[in-house]
Order: structure tokens, then C-alpha cells, then sequence
């Protein structure tokens, strides 16, 4: 025979509150609007606030110059700048060309990857924000397959 307890009903009540407010919290810093902009520069500004864009050839963008399956692009950006706070990936040809932004912290090496979708042969452009300043570098990739809706 099980017994109810006070201090098992508490448990199980702080645990089910603990999960309905997680999805909640992680939810609240998700930049939505950035992600829905239909234009590059709409996406940037959005994603990462307002700044100078310089071209940056040291903000390197790896990333196949084929791509057999627009559905799964491996992409790697990283840079030897110090006190970058945010790297943003964006496809130029996708619908919605915000792919994703990644939150740097203090001191951390400028160094991200991630699979992206692409619809079609556009460019990857990557985009570091430093202080007041942001700094770009796109990579024409070519899509034979897949893709956003493909």
C-alpha cells in the first residue's frame, strides 16, 4: 500500500510547475521577429541590432561550394576577433533568410557550426556583431537537391 504524502505532493507539484515554465522561459529570449523577415537586411538588423556593416575577409565561412543536399548544409564560421557577442548565419535564398544566431560570452572563441537548409544555390552570409560594430562575409554555395520545401 502506497502512501500520499504532503511532502510527495509537493515534489510532484514543483516539478510539474518547473516544467510548464522551462519551455516558457527558453521560448522568451527566441528572436521571432528576426526569423520572419523576408530581406537580408531586415533579417540582420532584427537579429543583431543596428550597426555599421563592414566586409570582413577574416570572418571565414566554411562550407561545401557543392552541396548535394540542400536540406542539410554543414557550415562553420569563425573568426580570430576578439569580444565577438553574436554570429548570425543567414541564406540569402531562402524565403526567410535568417538561419540562426549564436550568443557569444565573455571571452569565448568565435567559432560556430551548424547543418542549415538552403532552398536553392544562394549565398551564405555570415554576420559578427563586435561592440557597436558588425562585420560580414558571404560564400556562394551551389544547391543540386533538397532544400527548404524541395
Amino acid at each position: 500500500m502506497t502512501t500520499f504524502t504532503r511532502r510527495t505532493f509537493l515534489k510532484g507539484a514543483l516539478a510539474a510547475l518547473t516544467a510548464g515554465l522551462i519551455p516558457s522561459i527558453v521560448s522568451a529570449a527566441w528572436p521571432k521577429a528576426a526569423f520572419q523577415q523576408k530581406t537580408l537586411d531586415d533579417a540582420i538588423r532584427e537579429a543583431l541590432g543596428p550597426g555599421n556593416i563592414t566586409e570582413a575577409e577574416d570572418l571565414v565561412i566554411k562550407a561545401p561550394d557543392i552541396a548535394e543536399n540542400g536540406a542539410v548544409v554543414p557550415v562553420t564560421i569563425k573568426t580570430d576577433r576578439t569580444d565577438v557577442e553574436t554570429i548570425a548565419i543567414l541564406a540569402t535564398g531562402n524565403n526567410q533568410p535568417l538561419v540562426g544566431t549564436f550568443v557569444l560570452g565573455a571571452g569565448a572563441i568565435a567559432d560556430v557550426s551548424a547543418r542549415i537548409k538552403m532552398a536553392k544555390t544562394s549565398d551564405i552570409v555570415a554576420v559578427a556583431r563586435v561592440g557597436d560594430q558588425l562585420y560580414r562575409n558571404h560564400k556562394n554555395v551551389k544547391v543540386t537537391i533538397g532544400g527548404c520545401g524541395g
